[in-house]
């Protein structure tokens, strides 16, 4: 899945989680995309089977948008703590983890994950 795919995606299961129903002017006036690029890009995640869109235009992840949704969104969260904890700017670690978290590999990832869980877990210990 490309990168914007994957923002989309992220987008959606945000917006989800905010609210009873999403529509594509929802994903365009949280993305600042054009309405036409939304469209185009729903079709796209519709096509590879990530998203469903009812006639009433209420758009769902299916299984496989959820997931991969999940993925990049948990992947935001956690690199852009580690860059905060390390003293990043809340919009530069932000905007740094919103890039990092498209090309992370997974093994990289989890070597990160499992880090933060550990320094965690020490510090919880030694309160």
């Amino acid at each position: 899945m490309r990168e914007s795919g994957e923002m989309y995606l992220e987008t959606i299961l945000v917006l989800g989680r905010k609210q009873p129903v999403v529509r594509a002017i929802d994903v365009v006036e949280e993305m600042s995309f054009s309405r036409a690029s939304v469209s185009r890009a729903l079709s796209r995640l519709r096509a590879d089977n990530c998203v469903t869109v009812d006639k009433a235009g209420h758009i769902a992840l299916t299984n496989k948008g959820y997931e991969i949704a999940s993925k990049i969104y948990e992947r935001h969260q956690v690199l852009s703590k580690v860059l905060m904890d390390l003293g990043v700017d809340e919009q530069t670690a932000l905007d740094d983890a919103c890039r990092i978290e498209h090309v992370i590999s997974d093994k990289s990832f989890e070597v990160i994950k499992d880090t933060c869980r550990r320094a965690a877990e020490k510090a919880a210990a030694e309160k």
